[in-house]
């Protein structure tokens, strides 16, 4: 079974709203609010070399696909799997792109061989998931930004019990904080 792992930049106050780019406000908070220390990020370039695939929302792939595959640094993430769950997306045009329709998609895909499947982006995707049992790990950049509003990553609904496996502070206020979801 594959390992399914929810991977955002958040703030103080749980909001994973607009982190680079967006509709919110104060978009792009994590660059434009918080001096940048490239140790911070170095969780991310693991993921993706130790990811199997990606899976994302809609709006996430609507944001992520017009941008990411003209980046040098994502060349992981465009070459593998890619899966949009979505009740409206027909045809994907971002390379090696599948559009799963429901959760159970989700689980079946989850229950095949491979390396672990990260999701970026939508709290809606984040928060069924959790919902449904089917994530494994959360990796959490933590941001010393509060916005008082905006999506979150956990929806006040009860996403169960967390064990701290990894976390590390970083000199701008960042905390990296990896969760193993407790069953």
């Amino acid at each position: 079974m594959r390992t399914l792992i929810v991977t955002e930049f958040i703030t103080l106050d749980g909001v994973i709203d607009s982190p680079g780019n967006g509709d919110h406000p104060r978009a792009g908070w994590t660059f434009k609010e918080v001096p940048f220390v490239a140790a911070a990020y170095e969780i991310k370039g693991t993921e993706q070399l130790a990811a199997g695939a990606m899976l994302i929302g809609r709006q996430s792939y609507d944001e992520f696909a017009p941008i990411w595959p003209t980046m040098e640094e994502f060349a992981e993430y465009n070459a593998m799997p890619k899966y949009v769950v979505s009740s409206t997306l027909a045809d994907p045009e971002w390379n090696n792109t599948t559009v799963l329709r429901t959760l159970d998609e989700v689980a079946e895909l989850k229950q095949g061989d491979g390396d672990p499947i990260l999701v970026h982006g939508s709290a809606t995707l984040a928060q069924g998931l959790a919902a449904a049992g089917l994530v494994d790990r959360y990796h959490l950049l933590q941001f010393p930004v509060t916005l008082g509003e905006g999506k979150r990553l956990f929806d006040g609904n009860g996403q169960g019990t967390l064990k701290l496996v990894e976390h590390e502070a970083y000199e701008n206020g960042v905390v990296k904080l990896v969760f193993d979801v407790v069953r």
